[in-house]
């Protein structure tokens, strides 16, 4: 897929360093069929070109740097995608671990859902103060069951990452850093120099060493890849629920989900 046939995302190269931008703002950069498709595709352009010593991942405007999905994309319209789900979610995941180049989360805004995810799984994650990042999946019958779960797991420890699944919190830019999430936060106006600054740096390293230091690292846990291939063929199953369409229907409807029959309560005087 050549750069210039790209519809949702913007590619660059320059200083050693190639930025693939999601350019869907109006829909907060959440992800469809194609945007899967182009991300993957940039992603191994700029992770074999020698000439590039680093790539950044980031979302278009300042309201997000990704909130997963596109839940307005239909059924019909997702045929066409390779994953398991419908949609190129472990194919993109495997893409960013596997090239061997440092990929950077330029985080503005939200990384919610997937996004937090891809946030999660990219090598540094370098995040504007104004940041915000969490989990929606299980109030919406949905979950990341590879990388998103146990890879969180080892980055904040069982404990937060529990609490992040589970509750679906909102976490600054701050916490999430003091959690281990991001590398660094910075004021909103610093951010792009912040970032230029770390590939000005990885520029000046040996890209054999960081391959294989990459490589390295990844060994350790890629043994959630196949946890993952798992979880995905659950989750496809899963998503046919009544369960799971519940969720899916409330988040249209902007009502809270009825995953259980709660009796009222009457309060007593």
């Amino acid at each position: 897929m050549a750069s210039n046939h790209y519809e949702d995302i913007l590619y660059q190269e320059q200083n050693a360093t190639a930025t693939i931008t999601v350019n869907r703002p109006d829909k907060l950069n959440a992800y469809r069929t194609r945007t899967y498709d182009e991300v993957i595709d940039a992603l191994h352009t700029a992770g074999f070109n020698k000439s590039i010593a680093s790539i950044v991942l980031t979302g278009a405007g300042d309201r997000a740097f990704g909130v997963g999905g596109d839940t307005s994309e239909k059924k019909s319209e997702r045929k066409g995608g390779r994953g398991v789900v419908g949609v190129s979610v472990e194919l993109l995941q495997s893409a960013i671990r596997e090239v061997p180049k440092p990929v950077i989360a330029k985080v503005r805004g939200y990384a919610i859902g997937g996004g937090n995810v891809i946030a999660t799984i990219c090598d540094l994650t370098i995040a504007a103060r104004s940041a915000v990042f969490g989990q929606v999946g299980p109030t919406m019958g949905s979950v990341d069951p590879g990388f998103g779960t146990a890879y969180l797991a080892r980055i904040v420890g069982e404990k937060r990452a529990r609490e992040i699944w589970y509750l679906c919190k909102r976490y600054t830019a701050d916490e999430a850093c003091a959690m281990g999430l991001v590398n660094k936060v910075v004021d909103d106006e610093l951010l792009d120099e912040e970032v230029d600054s770390w590939c000005a740096q990885l520029a000046q390293r040996s890209p054999t060493a960081i391959a294989i230091a990459k490589r390295s690292f990844n060994a350790d846990s890629e043994n959630i890849k196949g946890i993952g291939a798992l979880g995905y063929q659950a989750l496809a199953l899963f998503y046919g629920t009544d369960e799971s369409k519940e969720g899916v229907n409330a988040r249209r409807e902007k009502r809270p989900p009825r995953f259980y029959e709660v009796d009222s309560v009457e309060e007593k005087a």
